[in-house]
């Protein structure tokens, strides 16, 4: 189960907390059962019943908390030196 298929079938409490936690790989129980509550998808989870979040998952939930997909960032944001070219640092 890919968890951008399952979001628009999550309540806004879990995605909030998923939003709020974009580092966490290993999702608590409590919130595991509340994405397997609303999900269509296969949830697999561990012993504990917590869910490992995939590469995939993390990088879609950062996504969704800047607002900026990786594409976007390739793109449209620009980097700049501290220094001008031409000019010498004391």
């Amino acid at each position: 189960m890919a968890l951008k298929d399952e979001w628009d079938r999550l309540d806004s409490e879990t995605r909030q907390w998923l939003l709020d936690n974009p580092g966490c790989v290993m999702v608590p129980r409590t919130v595991a059962a509340l994405i397997q509550q609303n999900s269509t998808g296969h949830l697999e989870v561990d012993e504990h019943g917590q869910m490992l979040l995939s590469r995939e998952d993390l990088d879609f939930i950062r996504e969704k908390g800047t607002g900026i997909g990786a594409r976007e960032i390739s793109e449209e944001v620009r980097f700049f030196d501290a220094t001008e070219p031409g000019k010498r640092s004391s």
